[in-house]
C-alpha cells in the first residue's frame, strides 16, 4: 500500500467502485465500521464520545461511527456544523439511517469543556479534499478540539489539512490518530499536515486494488516496495570489487570533515572501495584521519581528471565543504562528463546559483543519464530553482520536486523533515523515517555517502536516492535523541541487518 492518491484520484477510485456495482453506502458504513473498530484500542466503558460531522461524505462517515458507538453503549453525543436539510448523496442516507438525535452546536461546545483523558473526540468535519480555509465558526471549534485533553480521532485526515500538499488552511486539528481508506494521501506525509495526523491508519473498505491502474498514482511512500528487491547481504563468493568503488571529492584542508562523513557513509552503504580525493594538504589531513578508506592527491584539475578515467570507479560524490566557486564548477563538469553515477550536494550545487542552466546543462551533456543526484535543502533548493517558490505559484512539495527533476534532467532529492524524492520521468516519493535529530551538522554529508555507496553497487538514480534516504532516517531513528552525524554511519549497518533480516537476503 505505498500508492499515494491525491483527494481527486480518490475520488476517482472510488466513483470507480460505485460504478462498478459497489454501493456508495456500503463504502460509507465500511469507512465508519472501520473506524469504530479502530478506536476500540483507545475506549474505555466509560469513555464519552463526541462525534463533530461536517456537510460531506466525512460527516457521512462520521454518523456511522456515532451510531456503532452507540449501539456498544457508549455515551455518545453528535454534532452537525451545517443544517440537516443540505446533506446530499450518501451521507444524506447515512443521517437518515442514524437513530440518534443530534446535539446543537452549543451543547457540543459545552460537553468539549468537560471531556477528559479517557474521553475520544471523532473529527468527521473535513476530509482529505477541503481547498479552502475554515471558515471563523469552524476554526473556533478547530481551536476548542485542540484545547480538549480528550483524544482526538481523524476521520481520513484532521480537519484543515490539505490531502494534496499537507497544508493547513488556517488552523487544522491535532489528531492522537488518523484514520484513512485505501490508500494514504500525500497530506499525510507532508508537513505540517504530517504533524497534525498523530498515528496514522488505512483501512481496507471495499475498493478493488484494480482501479488503481485506471487511477494512476502519481506518488508514492518512500518503502522497500520501491527499493525492497534489491539486495542488502553480498553474494557469498564475491568481493569488494563486484561492491562498487566510490570517490568522494574533498574540500581544503580545513574544511576536511564533510568530505569524510560521506566517505563513511558510502562505506557503511555497502560500497567495496571508497577514495577520498584532495589537493596534498588536505590528503594529510585525512591521512591521519582514514584507515580502510583510501586517499588520492589531485592537487590539478588535470590530476583530478587522470584519477577519473580509471573505468573501475563507479560512483562520485562532489559538494561536501568542496567550496563555492569556478574550481568547484569545474570539477562539476568533469565529474558529469566521466559517465560515472554522480551525487551533486552543497557547494556543488551552491556553485551554480548564479547560473543553475549551466548545471542543468552539464547534466544533458552526461553520460551518466539516470544516475545524476541532486541533494538539496530548501534554501539551495530555492536558490536553484526560485521560480518554483513564485509567490502566485500553488505548487505543492511533490510537484515543485517532480517539476525540478524534469528541469534539471536528474533524480532531485529535497531534503527536510518530509524528504521528496523524484526522478525526471515523474516518478516520485515521500520519505517518512527520521526524527528532528537529524538536523545537525553533517547529517546531509553522511546522506550524500550513502546515496554514493548504493549508485557504485549498480543501483539507478532514483531507487538509490529513496534506499539512501530511508536508511539515513532508519539509522537516525535508531540512534535517538542528541545524535551527531557520526553516529549515523555507525547505526547503519544497524539497519541494513533490520532489512537483511525483513527481504529475506540470506
Amino acid at each position: 500500500m505505498h500508492e499515494l492518491l491525491t483527494p481527486l484520484q480518490m475520488k476517482k477510485a472510488d466513483r470507480l467502485t460505485i460504478e462498478g456495482g459497489f454501493p456508495g453506502i456500503e463504502l460509507m458504513h465500511n469507512a465508519g465500521k472501520a473506524v469504530f473498530e479502530v478506536m476500540r484500542q483507545i475506549l474505555h466503558p466509560y469513555s464519552r464520545v463526541l462525534v463533530f460531522c461536517g456537510p460531506g461524505n466525512n460527516g457521512g462517515d462520521g454518523f456511522v461511527v456515532a451510531q456503532l458507538a452507540d449501539n456498544e453503549g457508549f455515551n455518545v453525543s453528535v454534532g452537525l456544523v451545517c443544517d440537516p436539510e443540505t446533506l446530499e448523496g450518501d451521507a444524506e442516507l447515512a443521517y437518515d439511517e442514524m437513530d440518534l438525535d443530534l446535539t446543537s452546536m452549543d451543547n457540543m461546545r459545552a460537553a468539549l469543556e468537560e471531556l477528559g483523558e479517557d474521553d475520544v473526540i471523532v473529527d468527521a468535519l473535513f476530509g482529505a479534499g477541503l481547498s479552502r480555509p475554515l471558515d471563523d465558526e469552524v476554526l473556533d471549534l478547530v481551536q476548542q478540539i485542540n484545547e480538549s485533553p480528550a483524544q482526538c480521532v481523524a476521520v481520513d485526515l484532521p480537519s484543515g489539512v490539505s490531502g494534496k500538499s499537507g497544508e493547513v488552511l488556517g488552523e487544522a486539528v491535532h489528531a492522537d490518530m488518523t484514520i484513512t481508506f485505501f490508500r494514504a494521501k500525500p497530506g499525510h506525509y507532508l508537513y505540517p499536515g504530517r504533524a497534525h495526523c498523530g498515528e496514522i491508519v488505512i483501512e481496507q473498505i471495499g475498493l478493488d486494488d484494480e482501479v488503481l491502474e485506471k487511477v494512476g498514482p502519481t506518488a508514492f511512500y518512500n518503502c522497500d516496495k520501491i527499493w525492497g528487491d534489491i539486495p542488502d547481504q553480498p553474494a557469498v563468493a564475491g568481493h569488494k570489487y563486484n561492491r562498487g568503488h566510490t570517490v568522494v571529492v574533498s574540500g581544503p584542508k580545513f574544511s576536511t570533515g564533510a568530505s569524510r562523513l560521506a566517505a563513511l557513509g558510502a562505506q557503511r552503504a555497502g560500497s567495496g572501495l571508497v577514495t577520498v580525493v584532495a589537493r596534498e594538504q588536505a590528503a594529510l589531513v585525512h591521512a591521519a584521519h582514514l584507515t580502510s578508506v583510501m586517499i588520492r592527491p589531485a592537487e590539478r584539475i588535470a590530476d583530478f581528471e587522470r584519477i577519473l578515467e580509471d573505468e573501475r570507479l563507479n560512483s562520485v560524490v562532489i559538494g561536501p565543504a568542496a567550496g563555492i566557486g569556478r574550481e568547484t564548477q569545474e570539477r562539476v563538469a568533469e565529474c558529469l562528463s566521466s559517465e560515472r553515477a554522480v551525487v551533486l550536494d552543497a557547494d556543488a550545487l551552491m556553485s551554480f546559483e548564479e547560473k543553475p542552466e549551466h548545471l542543468f546543462e552539464y547534466i544533458a551533456e552526461s553520460e551518466s543519464a539516470g544516475r545524476v543526484v541532486l541533494t538539496p535543502h530548501e534554501g539551495e533548493f530555492r536558490r536553484l530553482f526560485p521560480d518554483l517558490y513564485d509567490p502566485t505559484s500553488t505548487y505543492c512539495k511533490v510537484e515543485r520536486t517532480q517539476k525540478a527533476a524534469k528541469r534539471a534532467g536528474a533524480v532531485v532529492v529535497f531534503k527536510g523533515a518530509d524528504t521528496v524524492i523524484a526522478d525526471p520521468a515523474g516518478n516520485v516519493s515521500i520519505n517518512a523515517s527520521g526524527t528532528p535529530w537529524l538536523a545537525t551538522a553533517g547529517s546531509g554529508d553522511v546522506l550524500a555517502g550513502v546515496i554514493a555507496g548504493y549508485l557504485a553497487q549498480g543501483l539507478g538514480g532514483y531507487e538509490a536516492a529513496a534506499k539512501g534516504v530511508w536508511v539515513h532516517g532508519r539509522a537516525a531513528e535508531i540512534a535517538g535523541a542528541g545524535l551527531i552525524a557520526e553516529d549515523l554511519i555507525s547505526h547503519i549497518p544497524d539497519v541494513i541487518t533490520e532489512l537483511v533480516q525483513f527481504l529475506g537476503d540470506f
